[in-house]
């Protein structure tokens, strides 16, 4: 029986189609945690209410003195 190269090429093969697949894994730390979220929604919502927009301060026209009646 002759000893033939294909396992190895095979297993070259299979690896090398592994690497073409996207990597759908997840960090540990991307897990969502209940209270990092209420605590981000707060800071969200402090956030949005100190840059709410303010209306101009107006100032009232000027009123040019009257020329003397001479």
């Amino acid at each position: 029986m002759k000893p033939t190269r294909t396992a190895p090429l095979a297993i070259a093969a299979f690896l090398g189609w592994l690497s073409v697949l996207p990597a759908y894994a997840v960090p540990p730390v991307a897990t969502p945690s209940p209270g990092y979220e209420a605590r981000l929604q707060e800071q969200r919502a402090a956030a949005a209410r100190a840059h709410r927009p303010v209306a101009p301060v107006t100032k009232p026209p000027r009123r040019s003195k009257r020329a003397p009646a001479n």
